[in-house]
Order: C-alpha cells, then sequence, then structure tokens
C-alpha cells in the first residue's frame, strides 16, 4: 500500500507541473473561503439583530452584543481584506501598505453597515406587501431565501465597489449555493427589491435594477453576447446585463439578455425571450 501511494504521490506532483493553471503555489495567501463564510454569517447577525442568533438579544444587551461582535468581524475581515489585497491590489491602493488600506476599507465597510440595513427594511417590506402568502416581517428574514440572497448580495457589493477580489464573490456564491439565487455582487439594485420563490434567479454582474422592482423565479437578467479582442479573449468590463427601471414586475421564467433597458412601470409575462428594451408602461 505504502508503494502504491508513493506513485499516487509522484502520479499529482507531476501533474501539478503538466497543469500548472489551476495551481495556486509559491504566491500571495488567497483569502479563505471558510473564513468568508463566517465572516458573512456574522454580517447577517448584524444587520438582522437577533435573526440568526441561538439565544434572544434584550436590548439592555445590544450595544455590548453588537460591539464584540463588530470587534471580531473587524479583525477577521480585515485579515481576509489584506490577503485579497496581496493577490490583486485594488485601483487606488497603497501598494506600499496594503495593511494599512486593508484597515481603512474594513472602516469605511463597516461604517457602511447602517445603510445597507435601512435598504434592507425597505426589502422586507416589499417582499410583506408584495406576497399575500407572508404573515409577518419575522418569517421573511427567517424564511425567504430572496431575502437571504439579497441580503448578502447589498453587503458584497459594498466590497465590490471598493475593487475587492474574490471575497465579494465567494459571499454571493455561499448565498447561491444556500438559496440556488445567484446575484453577481456588482450588480447594482435599487430599494425595495422582492425576489418572490427565487429558485434559479440569475441577476449578471452590469445589471441596474431601480426601484420596487418584483422578480419570480426563474428569472436570468443575463449577457447576449461576449465581445471578443484581437487575440480572442473575451473583453471584460464592459456593460453586458440589462436595465430594469422603476415599478417593473418580471414573471417567472422570463429571459432578458444584453444591455437592453426595460422600461419603468412594465410588466414582462412569463417564459418571454427578450433580446431588445421596451419602453415604460409596456
Amino acid at each position: 500500500m505504502a508503494k502504491k501511494l508513493a506513485e499516487i504521490t509522484e502520479s499529482l506532483v507531476e501533474s501539478f507541473h503538466k497543469h500548472g493553471g489551476i495551481n495556486h503555489l509559491d504566491g500571495a495567501n488567497l483569502p479563505s473561503r471558510e473564513a468568508v463564510v463566517d465572516i458573512t454569517r456574522d454580517l447577517l447577525r448584524l444587520v438582522f439583530p437577533g435573526f440568526y442568533d441561538k439565544d434572544p438579544i434584550r436590548s439592555g444587551q445590544v450595544g455590548e452584543y453588537t460591539a464584540e461582535l463588530v470587534s471580531s468581524v473587524a479583525r477577521r475581515l480585515e485579515n481576509e481584506i489584506h490577503r485579497s489585497l496581496e493577490y490583486r491590489p485594488c485601483p487606488d491602493c497603497d501598494k506600499h501598505d496594503l495593511a494599512g488600506t486593508a484597515t481603512r476599507i474594513t472602516r469605511e465597510f463597516l461604517n457602511e453597515l447602517p445603510a445597507v440595513r435601512a435598504i434592507l427594511q425597505t426589502d422586507v417590506t416589499a417582499a410583506y406587501e408584495g406576497d399575500p402568502a407572508a404573515i409577518s416581517n419575522e418569517e421573511i428574514i427567517l424564511a425567504y431565501p430572496g431575502m437571504e440572497a439579497v441580503a448578502v448580495q447589498r453587503i458584497a457589493h459594498v466590497l465590490y465597489r471598493r475593487h475587492i477580489a474574490l471575497i465579494p464573490r465567494i459571499m454571493t456564491e455561499w448565498a447561491h449555493n444556500k438559496t440556488g439565487i445567484d446575484i453577481h455582487p456588482g450588480a447594482e439594485i435599487g430599494p425595495h427589491f422582492f425576489i418572490d420563490h427565487g429558485t434559479g434567479v440569475v441577476i449578471g454582474e452590469t445589471t441596474h435594477i431601480g426601484k420596487r422592482v418584483k422578480i419570480y423565479q426563474g428569472v436570468t437578467l443575463g449577457a447576449k453576447s461576449f465581445p471578443k479582442d484581437e487575440k480572442g479573449r473575451v473583453v471584460k468590463g464592459i456593460k453586458r446585463h440589462p436595465n430594469i427601471e422603476d415599478n417593473v414586475t418580471i414573471y417567472a421564467g422570463a429571459t432578458i439578455l444584453g444591455p437592453v433597458t426595460i422600461g419603468h412601470d412594465s410588466i414582462i409575462g412569463g417564459n418571454v425571450w427578450l433580446l431588445e428594451g421596451v419602453p415604460a408602461g409596456t
């Protein structure tokens, strides 16, 4: 058995040299997926206090509880952001002081959490008002997969805007794995957003969604084509996904592709396939 294991080891090491594109050896220490997931869980505890905790939180405890959790999240997130910056520094980073940059970005991120909570309250309201089956805000926060996916995306989007590599995508892909809802951290989503049922929803990176938009399961807001450069490589960083204006409803299974605009106060029927925009009120 020992001889066979030695042969397996030798074969694997040889493959490391042969297929080097899927190795990460001798490079910067990447952010830990497990650590980022744990941080995301704790961030949900901060934006929805009392909902993701095993024990009830009393009003008299909330200051101490929050201080302890913020301190823990700050320490761990700063470490993961530092790792991310070592892998790929952000455009406006001081490359000679990545540790200081990680500290600054962590502080700025945590300062935005109250604003994230404010917009999440509008999302909960949209779900309660938009779903006749919803009996309370508590049910929506505890049980609705769309609410969890949107909450994680809104948190991740704050880091995405600061050009932090890897971490925002780890966050939203964790939510995708849990909920079946795939929202890229780059998508810009206005207040009062509601995903009903949710399974199979895909929202691409450069999607822009306005206020009071409601979508159902299986909706895709995707890209139509991928332009390539002179070497045949896909061009990145360009607008590829739809703009959904205010007060739009998109029913189950609809697919909208490309940088098209769905005008405000429109209704898109189930299983519709759209490669062109539509005017307001359609």
